[in-house]
């Protein structure tokens, strides 16, 4: 039966030890890093491969917001601008941001990765960490449900799936959760208010991605990751009943051993863990630790899966320059 993981290969090409690996693991799906991107081919014949070891139609997911994190660059793709830029730069905000993720999903389609985990529905705070904020779209609710909504269209018409990101909201994180452990000390009305507005009015999503961050007025101990109180919120009062999968497990936010924050995760209400690093002593504590995909972490799964289609037909070159003219960028 299918493990409740999504696990990161090592390199760039699969070898016939790391592909016997996964076969027996048998992870819902893979995710891709820089360290496994070299060129089109290269990356098509890693994607089939990736499935070939599984034996089936196994969903491949990647990082590919546009700005720092982008996994796939030039020369081979696009460099996009900052979201936060984009969105002050272009004369058409919202367009602007239909395009950027239609590019965005025309490249990932050709080279055989259909998930992308974007958009990302945080607020901008005063407070925000740098390495957060200028991968967002704003700091109303409204505007960032707008951007994130067509965002996740223009990945939809490119023939890949969208990942809400980060519920249930990490825009007042003043440190950088792959370092250390971001807290909030806000009262649960202004949380209701803003942190949870956008992820409320965007639940209709099929997939979620959690955020390692301390509420203190839903649990001042664990992170929203490996909480239950904070996993129920998710469901009951944000109202996100899509496959919910954890932000990388090997962020330093979360403590204890790799296969502690995988069962925690699990534990606490989590569909599926992500482990990104590809260290295969990792990724094997990983899948004894989650187990396999319980009865509604499956059905959360396929009614996700059920949205893959083929991409809608459209001129790209058109797009790109439309995109260009829209922020003053060279195609």
């Amino acid at each position: 039966m299918t493990a409740a993981a999504i696990l990161g290969p090592e390199g760039a090409r699969l070898g016939a030890d790391e592909a016997a690996f996964f076969r027996d693991a048998d992870p819902w799906g893979f995710i891709l890093f820089a360290r496994n991107v070299e060129t089109p081919d290269q990356l098509r014949r890693l994607t089939h491969e990736l499935r070939a070891a599984l034996g089936r139609d196994a969903p491949i997911l990647i990082d590919q917001e546009g700005g720092r994190v982008q996994r796939m660059r030039p020369p081979h793709w696009r460099a996009y601008l900052p979201a936060l830029d984009q969105m002050a730069r272009a004369s058409d905000p919202l367009r602007a941001q239909w395009l950027r993720h239609r590019l965005i999903a025309a490249e990932l389609h050709e080279v055989g990765i259909d998930v992308n985990c974007a958009p990302l529905a945080d607020l901008v705070e005063p407070q925000t960490h740098h390495i957060l904020r200028n991968r967002l779209y704003g700091d109303t609710v409204d505007g960032v449900v707008a951007a994130a909504r067509i965002a996740a269209e223009g990945l939809l018409a490119g023939g890949v799936l969208p990942v809400l990101k980060h519920i249930p909201g990490y825009g007042r994180a003043r440190v950088d959760s792959h370092k250390a452990l971001p807290r909030v000390a806000v009262g649960l009305d202004e949380l209701r208010a803003r942190d949870f507005a956008p992820f409320a009015a965007l639940s209709d999503m099929a997939m979620g991605m959690t955020a390692h961050i301390v509420l203190e007025a839903i649990d001042p101990e664990r992170p929203a990751t490996t909480s239950p109180a904070a996993m129920r919120m998710i469901r009951e009062e944000i109202g996100f009943d899509g496959l919910i999968m954890t932000d990388d497990l090997s962020m330093e936010a979360l403590s204890g051993g790799i296969g502690e924050r995988a069962g925690a995760s699990i534990a606490a209400g989590c569909d599926v863990v992500l482990h990104c690093n590809g260290e295969r002593a990792e990724m094997a504590d990983v899948i004894a630790a989650c187990g396999v995909m319980g009865a509604e972490a499956t059905r959360r799964a396929e009614a996700a899966l059920a949205q893959r289609r083929a991409p809608e037909l459209a001129d790209i070159e058109a797009l790109r320059d439309e995109l260009g003219a829209l922020t003053g960028e060279d195609a």
